[in-house]
């Protein structure tokens, strides 16, 4: 699979078509590419925020993005698949990181971040957009009826994900102030 397979990939995943998250739900050699959207993502949200930041949290901010795609997988895969199922819902962790990494695709446009007094409504628009495409991917690859529910697993899996999230933060922060202190 070639650069242009993945591009054509990316661009049906950011219009939100059902049959691109069918197709990465069903093909574990597109995990390879799940995570080359994930780091594209996340170096466009960097490059985008280089301006403002600087390009020292770069490298470490893409470290955090793969570090979150496959937290945040994991939480919507106990959620989505343990707690709240449907009848037909059959899906493991695989078909999740490829269907969410995907999701990212648009996030390809926090590049232009740094655009003075647009950026940061072109980032809030662009995270909406990214949310919308993981309901619909999280919408085919746990085989929901109606996106309803798929909106729910995300919305579960979006606090789960920011109290997890947040604990290992703090508990990093702690060991950085216990080694250096």
């Amino acid at each position: 699979m070639g650069m242009n397979r993945l591009v054509d990939r990316m661009i049906r995943a950011a219009k939100l078509d059902p049959q691109l998250y069918e197709e990465v739900e069903a093909d574990p050699s597109s995990l390879n590419q799940a995570v080359i959207v994930v780091v594209i993502s996340s170096v466009a949200a960097g490059v985008g925020s280089l301006i403002a930041d600087g390009g020292v949290g770069l490298f470490g901010g893409t470290m955090l993005a793969l570090i979150g795609w496959l937290l945040w997988s994991g939480v919507v895969y106990l959620i989505g698949v343990k707690l709240l199922p449907e009848p037909q819902t059959q899906a493991d962790y695989g078909q999740l990181l490829r269907t969410i990494g995907f999701s990212s695709s648009p996030g390809v446009l926090r590049i232009f971040g740094f655009i003075p007094v647009i950026g940061w409504g072109l980032n809030f628009l662009v995270g909406v957009w990214m949310l919308a495409a993981m309901v619909v991917a999280v919408r085919q690859a746990l085989d929901y009826e109606g996106t309803g529910r798929a909106f729910v697993v995300c919305l579960l899996g979006w606090l789960a994900y920011l109290i997890v999230f947040g604990l290992l933060s703090i508990m990093l922060a702690a060991g950085g102030l216990l080694v250096s202190g």
